[in-house]
């Protein structure tokens, strides 16, 4: 995008900011090459519903198959890097008084690009964890192929640090993204659908709260109307740009 493509209003909100908070969604990811969750439903996978391996049940049930669904997923991820959206919101964090990124994603690219206060609402699939006490787990016994590895502190079975379908997200991250919310002076929400809460209720926490919102996104979504500045365009392209109207005399 052209930097003299953005709204004067907006430039003024970013650059007087003391509190700017950014929401990310799948959209960011996916211009990584991590396809959204349903689009990663491919090959030997195409058969299976994810809300049916990504749940406690599934995992009581079939841990094997959860296990070795969540490791193709991982390297999924280990394939991408982050993209130039993720290192524009690293660079803005360098050049304002206090910054803030939520994501709803569980890859951890925004700390791989250099932010530094993330707050993952969904947890890091690339962390490892009991399902019984949420030891952190970095090295267990080897398993044959088709069985999940058991914790070596407890025995039960291990998973990825994510949340699950029908389960509540993690308190501390919540809190923070609810009391980050309610101090923005800017939020910016990028490449989320705006369909899948608490998350979703963000952006409406921070605008009653006198934050100017912006929506940095391709397509409209339900969150659309409640923006005041709305940028259709990839977080890629949008966000450099952005970066480099609001801040051009900074070395980014």
């Amino acid at each position: 995008m052209e930097t003299s493509a953005f709204p004067a209003e907006l430039i003024r909100r970013l650059q007087e900011a003391h509190h700017i908070v950014a929401l990310t969604g799948a959209g960011i990811s996916a211009e990584s090459g991590i396809p959204t969750f349903r689009e990663a439903q491919t090959g030997l996978w195409a058969r299976y519903d994810p809300q049916t391996l990504a749940s406690p049940e599934a995992l009581a049930r079939n841990p094997g198959l959860v296990w070795s669904w969540y490791a193709w997923r991982r390297s999924l991820v280990r394939q991408a890097a982050p993209n130039a959206g993720h290192r524009a919101l690293a660079a803005m964090e360098r050049l304002v008084p206090r910054f803030t990124l939520v994501t709803q994603n569980v890859d951890g690219l925004h700390q791989q690009a250099g932010s530094r206060t993330v707050i993952e609402l969904h947890g890091n699939i690339m962390r490892t964890v009991c399902a019984a006490q949420r030891h952190v787990v970095t090295q267990w016994a080897p398993v044959p192929e088709g069985e999940a590895p058991t914790c070596p502190y407890c025995g039960s079975v291990l998973r990825p640090d994510v949340v699950f379908f029908g389960e509540n997200l993690p308190p501390q991250a919540l809190e923070a993204a609810l009391q980050a919310a309610q101090t923005a002076d800017v939020m910016l929400v990028i490449g989320t659908s705006g369909v899948v809460y608490p998350a979703a209720a963000l952006p409406g926490l921070a605008k009653e709260h006198g934050a100017w919102v912006v929506e940095i996104n391709p397509q409209p979504t339900p969150l659309s109307d409640l923006a005041d500045t709305t940028l259709r365009a990839p977080a890629g392209e949008a966000l450099p740009a952005l970066v480099a109207a609001a801040w051009p005399r900074q070395n980014t």
